[in-house]
């Protein structure tokens, strides 16, 4: 069955409107990779597939070309942004600099809650760090969701709403990217001691060390899929 095709009705939350509903899915699915990069968003295509109307619909792909996630291409319509090694370094560059920012506030100013949350947050991870090295492809979409929970869990202490929401759109445009890498490379890292060392550094409050194992750990991210895009090209 192509997933691509598939029809995906929108399921609007109470409140919402068609073109909430509509930007909503639409940046899931391409965040997710429903909506692979450079793919054509045909306005009638897409009506069929999410079943609701042209109008919500273009409000909706105008609002994620605002988020970089769609790129308009004039009288020709709307595409999926595509992925590009230098866009993903400079991204990586921009959600480094603001995560060590971060987690220096978080260690700085979490409590034992915090820490509580990093620690549950990590050992969740852990368990599924071990599933997706074998062959389990139905493990991804919730190792995405753990992965990115423990990575939040370690910075949401820092304070500040702005940075919190900055970070949110750069992990946004660095999730398709970082999707791609973790399914390609998955089986030569050891994500699960990436992890377990980090949450380590974070709960001891050894900012420096901390800093320095997340910088790593996302360069080793942005090298192996900048490598696979080059080699693409």
């Amino acid at each position: 069955m192509d997933m691509n095709a598939a029809t995906r009705p929108l399921k609007p939350d109470t409140g919402m409107t068609l073109t909430d509903a509509a930007y909503r899915q639409l940046r899931t699915d391409i965040i997710a990779g429903v909506r692979p990069p450079a793919e054509r968003l045909r306005i009638e295509r897409l009506s069929r597939i999410y079943a609701v109307g042209p109008t919500p619909l273009r409000e909706a792909l105008q609002r994620l070309a605002a988020d970089s996630l769609v790129i308009a291409t004039g009288n020709r319509g709307f595409a999926v942004a595509p992925l590009e090694a230098a866009e993903f370094e400079d991204l990586n560059t921009a959600r480094t600099a603001i995560e060590l920012q971060m987690l220096r506030m978080a260690i700085e100013k979490g409590d034992a809650v915090w820490e509580s949350r990093v620690v549950a947050a990590a050992y969740r991870l852990g368990k599924l760090d071990a599933r997706i090295r074998s062959d389990d492809h139905e493990s991804l979409s919730e190792w995405e969701t753990a992965n990115r929970e423990f990575h939040f869990a370690t910075v949401s202490a820092c304070g500040s709403k702005w940075l919190l929401n900055v970070r949110g759109l750069l992990h946004d445009q660095c999730d398709r990217y970082r999707r791609a890498s973790v399914d390609l490379k998955r089986h030569e890292r050891n994500l699960a001691e990436e992890h377990r060392q980090i949450a380590d550094a974070v709960v001891e409050r050894d900012a420096d060390r901390a800093s320095k194992l997340v910088a790593e750990h996302f360069e080793r991210t942005t090298r192996i899929l900048v490598q696979v895009l080059d080699a693409g090209d």
